[in-house]
C-alpha cells in the first residue's frame, strides 16, 4: 500500500478529528469524572519530533491514517491502551483541529504541534513519557437520549 500526501480543508481536518475520536471513544465517551492529577505530580519537558519520533517513545508502531500536508495521524497501540497520535505542520492548524475535535468529547494530551488522543487512563499515562498539557473535550452523555 502507497500512502500519498494531501491537502486538507479545514472541514477535512474536522472530519478526520471526528472519525478519529468516534474510532476510540465513541459517542457517550469516557465514563469517567474530571481529570485526574499526575500520582507523582511530576510531567517531563514536552517531547517534540516527527509522528514516528513520538511514538517511539511511547513504544508503539504508528499505523498511518492521513499523511496530509497539514496533519500526519496514526493510530497507536502500546502497553497503555490505544490511542489517536496526531502531528502539525502549524500551530494554528493544530489548534483548529482541537477545537474542532474537543466537541467530540475525549481526552487531549497536547504537545507542540502534536496530540494524542485517548481515554482519560491512557492519555494519563502518556503524559509521563511525552509530557505535554492535558485537555479534556466535552462531554454529552447527558444528551445521550434522541427521542423526539
Amino acid at each position: 500500500m502507497r500512502l500519498t500526501r494531501e491537502k486538507l480543508s479545514g472541514h477535512g481536518l474536522a472530519v478526520v478529528a471526528a472519525a478519529a475520536l468516534l474510532a476510540l471513544t465513541g459517542c457517550g465517551g469516557s465514563g469517567g469524572g474530571g481529570a485526574k492529577s499526575d500520582s507523582a505530580g511530576q510531567v517531563p519537558a514536552t517531547a517534540t519530533g516527527s509522528l514516528e519520533d513520538l511514538a517511539a517513545e511511547v513504544k508503539c508502531k504508528p499505523d498511518i491514517q492521513t499523511d496530509a500536508d497539514e496533519i500526519r495521524q496514526a493510530i497507536c497501540k502500546n502497553t497503555d491502551g490505544k490511542f489517536v497520535l496526531a502531528t502539525f505542520a502549524t500551530d494554528r492548524g493544530q489548534r483548529e483541529w482541537i477545537n474542532d475535535a474537543k466537541d467530540y468529547g475525549g481526552f487531549y494530551l497536547v504537545g507542540a504541534k502534536w496530540v494524542a488522543v485517548a481515554d482519560q487512563k491512557v492519555v494519563t499515562a502518556l503524559r509521563g513519557t511525552l509530557g505535554g498539557d492535558m485537555e479534556v473535550g466535552t462531554d454529552h452523555s447527558q444528551h445521550s437520549s434522541h427521542s423526539g
